[in-house]
């Protein structure tokens, strides 16, 4: 292993408690699993920010229970609405559109940044958090899969202590601790397989909207679900664990294990592996993050391997669920072909949920846009979001 993202959170003094806390994406399902796991240990927190996007409703709820001096929705129109909702007698700033999110992640008095913005909109918020030295707990992997080169090199200038939230990444953290990296042989990312995992390509062709959003093991949002199904999550995955963890892509794996006991698992040299094994729920790996390095009991039934039963594994199929694929060959192509690869994934998600194309299309979609791309420099935030921006209008054109 090369070097982790970040100063190694271990290494160096994590922030006392109480915690001062900025959650961005605070309506999304890691947004309200985290205030879950705040309200059960309200003594190691202060809610200063919260972030919410177009849902006054709920942000109005989180708001009157934790009273931080700042919230963030993208347009006027939500921000009057959350206004109208908030009770007598407080009034915290309200910030619009997305340079609020940049605001809230470099707040002065804010110590500890959730980032759990769905997509490419999460790049800006994490690295004005990595540029402001914050502790980061990481539920974004685009901000990793679009810039995370940008986002290593802030993090040493800085000092900001990255914490991985996605559970396979958050096991692997764990899997690596009082571990040298030299003595690391591969990093081991399991996938539940999606709801469609044994299916054959001529069952994809007519699966629903629906259909792709049941996933089998875990509550998440639309655009992950269907990320999910797809096996795209796991691919961005891969990528995300190549930044953080600094290993060329030929270390790392990935094996489909149903039922979604083992997270993930780090093989080290002398051929042992270490697993991470816990119930499906994102509480755990946000409360790791969030409290680290303490640990703090949840009100979780714990797991029990006993009714269980069984654990199985099995190669992913890259021919019927040819995304995971994509992304390899993304990462390995260069920094600008990842930018791609995520910008047309989310526009053909997108339609694919407004059920204006079929679910097949959504890889094709992803490898044409790949195989039109000849590369770029991306050195700098700017040209990221440059060719973000126009991948999504070269892919929107080429389906009108």
């Amino acid at each position: 292993m090369k070097t982790y993202i970040s100063p190694w959170p271990a290494s160096v003094k994590p922030e006392e408690f109480p915690r001062t806390v900025s959650i961005l994406g605070c309506t999304g399902s890691i947004g309200t699993s985290t205030l879950k796991v705040i309200e059960q240990h309200p003594d190691l927190f202060k809610v200063t920010a919260l972030a919410g996007g177009r849902n006054a409703e709920v942000l109005a709820k989180q708001a009157a229970k934790h009273r931080p001096d700042y919230l963030a929705v993208l347009d006027e129109d939500t921000a009057e609405r959350l206004k109208n909702m908030l009770p007598a007698g407080y009034s915290p700033e309200i910030l619009t559109g997305p340079k609020a999110y940049i605001t809230l992640a470099s707040l002065e008095e804010v110590r500890l940044v959730l980032s759990s913005i769905v997509g490419a909109a999460g790049f800006e918020p994490t690295l004005a958090a990595a540029k402001t030295g914050k502790m980061i707990a990481l539920a974004n992997k685009e901000s990793l899969v679009l810039g995370g080169h940008i986002i290593r090199e802030a993090c040493h200038e800085s000092g900001a202590l990255i914490l991985p939230v996605d559970s396979e990444h958050n096991a692997l953290f764990q899997g690596l601790a009082g571990h040298d990296g030299a003595d690391v042989s591969r990093l081991i990312l399991t996938a539940s397989g999606g709801p469609f995992r044994g299916k054959d390509i001529e069952f994809l062709r007519n699966v629903t909207r629906d259909q792709a959003l049941a996933h089998p093991n875990w509550d998440m949002g639309a655009k992950i679900s269907i990320d999910s199904a797809t096996l795209m999550n796991k691919g961005l995955e891969f990528i995300e664990a190549c930044h953080l963890y600094g290993l060329p892509p030929e270390q790392i794996d990935v094996v489909v294990h149903p039922q979604s006991i083992i997270h993930s698992l780090v093989e080290y040299v002398d051929g042992s592996q270490l697993a991470h094994l816990g119930v499906p729920d994102m509480q755990i790996p946000i409360a790791s993050c969030i409290c680290f390095p303490k640990r703090v009991p949840l009100e979780l039934k714990p797991l029990n391997l006993a009714e269980v039963g069984t654990l199985t594994f099995e190669k992913p199929d890259l021919e019927v669920f040819p995304c995971l694929k994509h992304a390899a060959e993304a990462y390995a192509a260069g920094t600008s072909h990842p930018i791609v690869l995520n910008a047309a994934n989310e526009v053909a998600v997108e339609l694919f949920l407004k059920e204006k194309i079929k679910f097949l299309d959504i890889p094709a979609i992803i490898g044409r846009a790949l195989d039109a791309h000849e590369g770029c420099d991306v050195g700098t935030a700017e040209a990221v979001l440059e060719l973000d921006m126009k991948t999504r209008r070269d892919v929107s054109a080429s389906i009108d």
